[in-house]
């Protein structure tokens, strides 16, 4: 059975999480292992970013359901692609 709306974002809001933390804390973000990189740090921001993005589109095809036009408020996980983005940005 596919998930509801409100399931897909509940479990987005991980990502957003992930994303907030480590662009307040960096490197030292406990969402990233011991001796990571910069560039390790941005790929799991991508990653997360592009998890949300994904979800974001979801239109009610292919067993998703229809996240893009539903009227739940997806402000935070926009803000938290556009801070990932810049987060990227600003540490490549």
């Amino acid at each position: 059975m596919a998930q509801t709306v409100s399931e897909c974002l509940t479990a987005a809001t991980d990502s957003v999480t992930v994303i907030n933390d480590i662009n307040s804390k960096g490197l030292s973000s406990t969402h990233l292992g011991l001796g990571v990189t910069q560039a390790d740090a941005n790929a799991r921001v991508k990653a997360n970013v592009d998890h949300l993005t994904t979800i974001l589109a979801y239109d009610g095809t292919a067993e998703t359901p229809n996240v893009k036009d539903a009227s739940d408020d997806k402000s935070s996980y926009t803000t938290a692609i556009t801070t990932g983005n810049t987060y990227i940005s600003n540490n490549s």
